[in-house]
C-alpha cells in the first residue's frame, strides 16, 4: 500500500510565508511526516513471511536508483515477547561486512598506500625472515577474493581464536599476533589456484588495512564507511546493548527451541574478526549502502573512482568447483572482492550479492548496477529455512519494484 508522498504535503518553503509559529511547527511536521512517508510500506507483507517462517523478526527494504522505495520490518525483538521492531532496528549482518573491508581496501590502494598486488612480506617486511615461502606470495586481491591459500574455517582456526582472546593490547594489536602466527605456517594450497571462503584471510586483509592506514580497523570503518555514507545506526559487534533489549537478539535453537542470545560475548563472533563479519545496522541503513553501491560512483559520497567501485564487484574466481565456499555465499557462480556474483530464480543477469551469518542472525543484500538498485533482507535468526523464506521475499520485491522501475 502506497503511504502519503511528500507532494501531498504542504511544501516545506511555505513555511516562509507563515507568520504564526503555530502554523510553522504544523507544517514543519506535515513535512517531516511526508518525507517519511513517502515509501511503500512493506510492514503487513514482512511480519505475515516471518510469522509464517517462525522467525521471531524480520526487515526488508528496496532502493532504486539512489531513493527508498520500500521498507518494512515485523516480529519481535525477542521470541516470547511482544516487542514491536522500528525501521530503525538494528539488525548484524555478518559477512556482509566484507565488502566494506574491501571498500576500505580500496581506499589504501587509491591512496598509494597499498597495491592490489601488495603481500604479506611487503606489508609486514620484519616478519619477513620466518614466513613460509607461500605466505610471502599471498596478494591483497588473493585475499579479498577467498583464493590466498589459507584454509577456510576449521580446527586450526578455532584453537587460533581461543589463544588470540587470551592476548594483550587491543584489537589490533591482537590481529597482528594473528598475522605473526598464520604467516610461519604453509598454505593449504597454491595462492590463487583456487577458492576457499576464510573468515581468517579477511582478518588479515583487515591488519593489511591497520598497518598501512595507521590506525584500527574499528575506527577507520567508522571514518571511512559509516560516517560518510551517514549510517548513524551502524556499529560493530552484537546488535542489542548489554543488558537492554534495545534491538532484534539473535537467537539459536535450543532442544528444538528458539534461545535468545542477549547482548555480550556469546552473542556474536569474536570481534577480533571483525573485518571477516560483525556490523550491525538497521534495514534503511543497510539498504543506503547497497543502493550506495549499485549507482557506482554516480552518486555522493565519492569515496572511491567509480572504476574501483567497479573493480569491487567484478569476479576474480569460477566458485562452480568450490568445496569450501560458506552457505552465505552458496549458489554464487563466481566471487569479486566481497561480494558474490550470481544469477537468481527472478533476475536475467548476474548480479552482485552476499549473505552474512554468526548463526544466530541472517542478512541479505542483492545489488543490481545495470538497473541502479539494491535489495536487502535481515533476520534474527539463522534456521535452515532461512535462505529460502529470505529470497523468495527478495524475489517478490524485484518483481515489484526493480522491474517495474523506470
Amino acid at each position: 500500500m502506497l503511504l502519503a508522498s511528500a507532494s501531498q504535503t504542504p511544501s516545506c518553503s511555505s513555511t516562509r510565508r507563515l507568520a504564526a509559529s503555530t502554523l510553522l511547527a504544523a507544517l514543519a511536521v506535515a513535512c517531516t511526516l511526508g518525507t517519511a512517508q513517502a515509501q511503500d510500506s512493506l510492514d503487513a507483507m514482512v511480519k505475515a513471511d516471518a510469522e509464517q517462517a517462525g522467525f521471531p523478526a524480520m526487515a526488508a527494504a528496496v532502493v532504486v536508483k539512489g531513493k527508498l522505495l520500500a521498507v518494512g520490518t515485523g516480529g519481535t525483538r525477542r521470541v516470547g515477547t511482544v516487542i514491536p521492531l522500528t525501521h530503525n532496528d538494528r539488525f548484524h549482518i555478518g559477512s556482509d561486512t566484507k565488502a566494506m573491508t574491501s571498500l576500505m581496501a580500496a581506499m589504501m590502494v587509491e591512496a598509494g598506500k597499498l597495491r592490489w598486488d601488495s603481500t604479506f612480506e611487503q606489508v609486514f617486511p620484519e616478519l619477513a625472515a620466518g614466513m613460509d615461502a607461500g605466505v610471502k606470495r599471498v596478494t591483497l586481491t588473493q585475499l579479498l577474493s577467498h583464493t590466498s591459500g589459507l584454509p577456510s574455517d576449521d580446527a586450526d582456526f578455532g584453537e587460533l581464536l581461543a589463544k588470540v582472546a587470551l592476548q594483550p593490547g587491543n584489537l589490533n594489536d591482537q590481529r597482528y599476533w594473528m598475522v605473526q602466527q598464520t604467516v610461519t605456517k604453509p598454505l593449504a594450497r597454491e595462492p590463487g589456484a583456487s577458492f576457499a571462503y576464510s573468515n581468517l584471510g579477511y582478518t588479515m586483509a583487515g591488519a593489511m588495512i591497520e598497518r598501512v592506514g595507521e590506525k584500527s580497523w574499528e575506527e577507520l570503518i567508522y571514518d571511512r564507511v559509516f560516517t560518510p555514507l551517514k549510517l548513524t545506526t551502524a556499529g560493530i559487534g552484537p546488535q542489542a546493548t548489554l543488558g537492554r533489549i534495545d534491538a532484534p537478539l539473535g537467537h539459536v535453537v535450543v532442544d528444538g527451541k528458539l534461545k535468545a542470545m542477549i547482548g555480550g560475548p556469546e552473542a556474536d563472533n569474536p570481534l577480533v574478526i571483525s573485518p571477516a563479519g560483525t556490523a550491525h545496522m538497521s534495514v534503511i541503513d543497510f539498504a543506503t549502502w547497497g543502493g550506495w553501491m549499485a549507482g557506482l560512483g554516480k552518486r555522493a559520497p565519492f569515496l572511491v573512482k567509480p572504476e574501483t567501485m567497479k573493480k569491487l564487484i567484478t569476479p576474480v574466481v569460477s566458485m562452480s568447483a568450490a568445496s569450501t565456499s560458506s552457505t552465505t555465499v552458496a549458489g554464487a557462480a563466481q566471487y569479486a572482492l566481497g561480494w558474490g556474483s550470481t544469477k537468481m530464480a527472478w533476475t536475467d543477469y548476474l548480479v552482485a550479492f552476499h549473505g552474512g551469518s554468526n548463526n544466530m542472525n541472517k542478512a541479505y543484500i542483492w545489488v543490481d548496477t545495470q538497473r541502479d538498485a539494491a535489495i536487502v533482507v535481515m533476520t534474527n535468526v539463522a534456521t535452515p529455512n532461512t535462505d529460502d523464506v529470505m529470497q523468495k521475499l527478495a524475489g517478490k520485491l524485484y518483481g515489484s519494484y526493480v522491474k517495474t522501475a523506470k
